[in-house]
């Protein structure tokens, strides 16, 4: 085997390999000479297949497995001889002219063909002692807990019937049918029957529910609201509409003892184990908000402190399910680059850069795992796939199989995984501090933190619908 490095453009790398006829054809009756010993063929006894006849058979076959492995092999060898770290699977182009392939495949020509390579640029791991990170932190407050436990009770309350001609008020339950309409016309999913509705729950369209306060059994009413702009049916999205709606029951709700009793029916030995239970939890959503907030610090910090050429297959792949992404969006929501106040050319811009943000974080954190030795469990594995199963009730069967069948979708699951077990290495090398914040702080800054990241595209913004006169 002869190679010749033909290129060496940043991280792009390309070599001429000649694979010499007579190692082909020595391979090809190895390969032949193994093959007799396996087939059962007409006429002979086992392992007493002349090799010619063999060649006859299945030598074309046979020199395309040798080909390929021959391939591989010398490709494998490149990598190994020059130390390369790969982006990419080798881009191999094998010789088009017909002639030149024939005679490749009777081992009468020698195989010259160019492999082009995309490494992965050297990282070198710097000092993270002078990152300083603020995590903020908040407290669990227990008039928190109490409402939460007032929620809890509201949602287990009974209902019973009003007096006939009394009127719906505030949190009271009322029964309708109604029948939606945009523009005059009835549209899918805009008619119901029975359906009772909470006052003051803010589970239906706004305006829906507050035009009920007051009717009375019996009374029907036409209800006029406007879709939310981010309304989940795009079709109905900033669309006025006008509901005819009629009245059958109201019932008002009855009052639930905030006790023992009440938490055993969520399955709690008593009030004091239910607030326990509500008081961890809101702890738990506290410390994602503080997780988040650190690690964004975190990526930030690296962000700054790392530059270094970027794969520009990686940047391409990276940004094309970036831009795919976006564009799907803006479509289901309607939305223009206009809308977002910015050209199609700076918001490729703009998705370029978290793209490459992207991949130059993720090479430094891959590298600083590899250096520290982080390593990921099968259970952990197991487990992230358990998890996964279960965002999707009734199919765990499916995904659980899908996983174990796909290594490239397992490597989704091992990802994060990996990517969290670095976070917590360097939190062990950064000055880290705790800061006191409010919960509204908290979770306002933290929703800032995830848009600002540069790990997620920023959604474009529909524009407010106009109301009609």
């Amino acid at each position: 085997m002869q190679t010749t490095q033909t290129m060496a453009e940043g991280l792009k790398r390309e070599f001429k390999v000649v694979l010499p006829a007579a190692d082909l054809a020595a391979k090809l009756e190895t390969e032949l000479s193994t093959l007799k010993d396996r087939v059962k063929i007409n006429g002979f006894r086992p392992g007493k297949v002349p090799v010619g006849h063999l060649k006859r058979l299945y030598g074309r076959a046979v020199m395309a497995d040798v080909v390929q492995n021959a391939v591989n092999d010398a490709n494998r060898k490149i990598i190994e001889d020059n130390k390369l770290k790969l982006a990419l699977e080798p881009q191999v182009v094998l010789p088009e002219n017909k002639d030149e392939v024939e005679a490749v495949m009777e081992a009468k020509a020698d195989l010259q063909y160019t492999v082009a390579l995309e490494v992965l640029p050297q990282v070198e791991i710097k000092d993270h002692g002078d990152i300083a990170i603020v995590k903020p932190v908040a407290k669990v407050d227990e008039k928190d807990v109490d409402e939460a436990v007032e929620r809890m009770a509201k949602q287990n309350r009974s209902f019973e019937a009003k007096k006939a001609g009394a009127k719906a008020a505030d949190e009271d339950r009322v029964t309708v049918d109604f029948v939606g309409r945009i523009d005059g016309e009835e549209f899918a999913g805009g008619s119901a029957q029975d359906i009772k509705v909470e006052l003051g729950s803010g589970s239906f369209i706004p305006g829906f529910e507050e035009q009920l306060v007051g009717v009375k059994a019996g009374d029907t009413k036409t209800i006029k609201v406007t879709f939310p702009v981010n309304y989940g049916a795009a079709h109905l999205a900033g669309k006025d509409a006008e509901f005819d709606v009629t009245v059958k029951e109201i019932e008002a709700p009855q009052a639930v003892a905030i006790d023992d009793e009440l938490a055993k029916a969520f399955g709690m030995a008593d009030l004091s184990a239910l607030k326990d239970a509500i008081r961890q939890q809101i702890a738990a959503e506290y410390e994602q908000h503080s997780r988040r907030r650190v690690k964004k610090a975190l990526l930030d910090a690296l962000d700054g402190k790392y530059d270094f050429d970027l794969p520009p297959t990686l940047v391409e792949q990276e940004f094309g399910g970036i831009w795919a992404a976006l564009e799907n969006d803006m479509k289901t929501r309607g939305v223009s680059f206009e809308d977002e106040g910015k050209s199609e050319a700076e918001t490729r811009e703009e998705y370029l850069g978290i793209a490459k943000r992207r991949v130059r974080l993720g090479l430094v954190m891959a590298e600083i795992g590899e250096k520290a030795g982080v390593q990921i469990t099968d259970e952990e594995v197991t487990k992230g796939v358990v998890d996964r199963a279960r965002q999707f009730p009734g199919q765990e069967k499916a995904v659980w199989e899908y996983y174990q069948k796909n290594p490239q979708a397992l490597a989704e699951i091992r990802a994060p995984i990996f990517e969290e077990k670095v976070v917590d290495h360097l939190l062990t090398q950064v000055k880290l501090t705790e800061e006191q914040v409010s919960k509204e702080a908290l979770a306002s800054e933290d929703d800032e933190a995830e848009a600002e990241a540069g790990d997620k595209p920023k959604k474009a913004k529909k524009p407010a619908a106009k109301k009609k006169a």
